[in-house]
C-alpha cells in the first residue's frame, strides 16, 4: 500500500506543537509495522527549517502550477530520514518568511497553494498513493480536490483520511479567495461555508473517506455543542465515519534508560538515577538541593485551553505546603508575565520563557508531579512523556487524558495519576492535595511511578490500527 502523509509541520525539520511530533513519529512507525508499505510525507519547506537538514535535501524538480489567476513556482526537495522518505514543498512567496503559521487572507493562500502543491506533485514524482492522510486544517482542502481530481484516471483511486488534531483552529477563510484560489465551484464552496466564508477544517470533514481524532475520548466529545467548536453537527452526520486513534509516543525516542539528555539514566526497577536527574534539575534551575520536596512542573503552551489559569491559583498553594515548581512554556503575554514575576519574587519557583525539547526531558526525569488541568485535550503528549519518565500526571478528564492518565485508588493502591472533572479551582486543589499526600508515603510514591512508567503508549499499538482504517477504504493492497 503507498500512503502519504501531508502535514504543515514535522518532527525533526519544524515544530509548534503535537501535530509535529505525530507527523515525525507515526509514518516511522507505520513502516515498521508494514515494512513492504511505501511511506512518504509532504509538507512546506520553511525558510526556519534548520540549515543542517535544508543543504542535505536533494532537488527533485520545479515547474509552475495555477492557483486562480497567478502562476506560482513548485519545487520539491527531498531527503531520506530513518528510512522515509520526506518530500519538501518549495516556495519563497509562502514559506519563505521568518514564521510557520501566520493569520488573515495571506494564511489562507499559503495553504491552499499547499494542498494544490501536494496534488500537484503526485504525477511528477511518479507516486500515486492508495491513501493521503491529512491533518489538520492546514490539509483540510486537499479530500475536495481529490473527489474534483477524481475524473482523471490516475487520481480515481485514491482514498482520504482527515485527522483532526484540534478543531478550534478551522482554517476560515473568504468565499471568493478560496474560489479564486482553488476553483471549487458554488456547490462545494455551499457545503463547506462557515459563518460567511468556508472553512478549511469542514471541507476536511465533510469530503474525506475517513474522519480520526487523536484520542476515543476527544471523538466523543467533539460531537457535542460544549467542544463540537459549532461542527458538531457536521461531525454527528459523518459520525459513522469517525473514530478516535489514541496518539502515541515513540519508547526509543524517549527512553530513560538511554536519554542523553538527561543527568542519569534509570528504569522502572531502578529509580536511583531519577533521584540524581531531580538534583541536577534542581541545581540547574537555581532551587534548593532539598529532593525531599516534591518538585511540581508545567511544560505547556500558556493558554487558557491549557488551563493556565488554574494553574497560576494553585502553585502558590503547593509551594506553601512545601512544594517547589517549575514553568516551561511560552504562550499569552499575560501569563508570561506573570510567571516571570513569580520567579523574581519566589525562590522555590523557576520559570523558563522558551520551547526547549532537551529542558522538557530533564524536567520530566527530575520533577515528581506535572499538572495539566486542560480545558480540553484532544490527546496531549506531556502526559504520556510524564508517564514515560516516571513524572506523576495531575490531569483533568478530558479528551485523551482521561484515556491515558487512570486515577489513583488509595484503597487498592492502582492508578498511574491523579484526575478530577468539573473545571474549577476547588476540584483541581482536592487531587493536588492528594498527590501532596501521597508523596509523603515514600512506599506507594515509589509504586505509583513504577506503575507510571510502566504505562505503554508505543507508537505501534497506534500504527496497527491506522494501517486497518487505510485497508478499509483502500483494500488489502
Amino acid at each position: 500500500m503507498k500512503i502519504l502523509f501531508a502535514a504543515s509541520e514535522c518532527l525533526p525539520f519544524i515544530k509548534t506543537g503535537g501535530l509535529a511530533d505525530v507527523a515525525g513519529t507515526l509514518p516511522k512507525a507505520l513502516l515498521e509495522a508494514a515494512p513492504k508499505n511505501e511511506i512518504r510525507v509532504m509538507l512546506p519547506k520553511y525558510k526556519r527549517i534548520s540549515e543542517k537538514y535544508r543543504f542535505n535535501m536533494r532537488h527533485i524538480f520545479d515547474t509552475w502550477i495555477h492557483l486562480g489567476w497567478r502562476s506560482q513556482f513548485l519545487g520539491i526537495d527531498e531527503l531520506v530520514v530513518d528510512g522515509v522518505k520526506y518530500w519538501f514543498v518549495d516556495n519563497e512567496f509562502y514559506f519563505g518568511g521568518d514564521y510557520v503559521y501566520g493569520s488573515g487572507e495571506f494564511e489562507t493562500e499559503r495553504f491552499c497553494f499547499f494542498c494544490k502543491a501536494v496534488l500537484e506533485s503526485l504525477p511528477r514524482l511518479g507516486f500515486m498513493p492508495d491513501v493521503i492522510h491529512c491533518n489538520d486544517w492546514q490539509t483540510g482542502y486537499i479530500p475536495l480536490l481529490v473527489k474534483q481530481y477524481s475524473r482523471r484516471p490516475d487520481y480515481a483511486s485514491i482514498r482520504t483520511v482527515f485527522t483532526i488534531h484540534n478543531l478550534r483552529f478551522q482554517g476560515v477563510g473568504g468565499r471568493s479567495l478560496v474560489d479564486d484560489l482553488l476553483s471549487l465551484g458554488q456547490e462545494a464552496l455551499d457545503r463547506i461555508e462557515y459563518s460567511g466564508g468556508v472553512s478549511a477544517m469542514k471541507a476536511g470533514i465533510m469530503y474525506s473517506d475517513k474522519i480520526t481524532t487523536v484520542s476515543p475520548t476527544y471523538a466523543n466529545e467533539i460531537l457535542t455543542p460544549e467542544y463540537g467548536e459549532t461542527l458538531d453537527c457536521v461531525l454527528r452526520d459523518r459520525a459513522w465515519d469517525l473514530s478516535g486513534i489514541l496518539n502515541g509516543i515513540s519508547n526509543k525516542l524517549y527512553d530513560p534508560a538511554n536519554d542523553a539528555n538527561i543527568a542519569a539514566a534509570f528504569d522502572k526497577n531502578s529509580l536511583e538515577g531519577k533521584e540524581k536527574c531531580k538534583l541536577a534539575l534542581l541545581n540547574e534551575l537555581g532551587l534548593s538541593q532539598d529532593t525531599s520536596r516534591p518538585l511540581v512542573a508545567v511544560i505547556s503552551r500558556l493558554t487558557d485551553q491549557k488551563g493556565v489559569d488554574l494553574i497560576s491559583w494553585i502553585l502558590p498553594q503547593l509551594i506553601s505546603q512545601g512544594a517547589q515548581a517549575v514553568v516551561l512554556g511560552m504562550g499569552d503575554k499575560a501569563y508570561e508575565e506573570h510567571f516571570g514575576f513569580m520567579s523574581w519574587d519566589n525562590p522555590s519557583f523557576a520559570y523558563r520563557c522558551e520551547m526547549n525539547d532537551s529542558l522538557s526531558r530533564r524536567i520530566y526525569a527530575g520533577a515528581d508531579m506535572l499538572l495539566m488541568p486542560s480545558r480540553f485535550e484532544p490527546c496531549g503528549i506531556s502526559q504520556m512523556l510524564a508517564l514515560r519518565y516516571g513524572c506523576i500526571p495531575i490531569v483533568r478528564e478530558t479528551g485523551g487524558l482521561a484515556d491515558t492518565v487512570k486515577p489513583y485508588n488509595k484503597y487498592d493502591n492502582t492508578g498511574n495519576g491523579f484526575s478530577f472533572c468539573g473545571y474549577s479551582f476547588h476540584s483541581f486543589s482536592f487531587v493536588a492535595g492528594l498527590a501532596m499526600e501521597l508523596y509523603r508515603d515514600k512506599t506507594r510514591w515509589q509504586q505509583m511511578v513504577q506503575r507510571a512508567m510502566e504505562t505503554d503508549f508505543d507508537w505501534r499499538i497506534s500504527a496497527g490500527k491506522y494501517l486497518d482504517l487505510y485497508r478499509s477504504i483502500a483494500g488489502d493492497l
